[in-house]
């Protein structure tokens, strides 16, 4: 008998900002978010157990990958790009630098903005070959909407209906995880109430991320 392995994942409101045509980074436009839902749902039933432990990483006769996040209630699924989306990163060339463009910004209103850079190229981006998930468990979601109310705030939120939620997509060349960015680190270990995860900064993965993000960039 096949274990049932069914988790439900679903796109957090904090994600959906990936089908907007108006937001910066990846875009998904040719289908909607509860399409992009069902696809994933179908693609991981009976298959994925994100419970379990995936330092090693471990690809599935799917084609996609499962990776340890940067945090326990954290998991990477790298899948093959099924959308419309676009690569999120590039390195940075000469021939692109041109491009570059700098300014602060904040992702919520309740968020400190942060210093960031990305290129804006005049004749758009290559597809991506992969989608790169960012997943959070229910349990995370759910502590972070309760420690993020406003003091002016009159009721609860409601819990989160499904046992993973999917924080961020990444439209990428290759499977593998890139850093996460330096002001993301930061922004995570000023706390919840800062738009963070809470989770405190490590020293070397953020030397590690300085390193890859000197020489790659956003490109929006």
């Amino acid at each position: 008998m096949v274990k049932n392995l069914y988790m439900k994942i679903k796109v957090t409101e904090f994600a959906a900002r990936h089908f907007d045509p108006k937001f910066g980074g990846t875009k998904i436009l040719d289908m909607t978010v509860e399409q992009f839902e069902e696809k994933i749902n179908f693609m991981t039933v009976n298959v994925i157990d994100l419970n379990e432990d995936y330092s090693l990483g471990i690809t599935y006769r799917n084609g996609f990958k499962v990776m340890n996040g940067y945090a326990p209630f954290c998991k990477l699924i790298a899948i093959p790009n099924f959308t419309d989306a676009r690569v999120g990163s590039m390195p940075i060339t000469l021939e692109n630098y041109q491009y570059i463009r700098s300014g602060y910004s904040a992702r919520r209103d309740e968020e400190l903005p942060v210093f960031s850079r990305w290129l804006e190229l005049p004749l758009g981006k290559p597809k991506a070959e992969w989608l790169m998930l960012v997943l959070y468990s229910k349990e995370q979601i759910d502590k972070e909407a309760m420690e993020g109310l406003s003091a002016e705030a009159t009721s609860c939120p409601k819990p989160f209906d499904a046992d993973w939620g999917i924080v961020a997509i990444l439209g990428q060349s290759h499977p593998h995880e890139e850093p996460m960015k330096p002001e993301t680190m930061i922004r995570n270990a000023l706390g919840i109430k800062e738009g963070g995860s809470g989770v405190p900064l490590d020293r070397e993965k953020y030397l590690q991320s300085v390193d890859f993000w000197e020489h790659n960039i956003t490109v929006k």
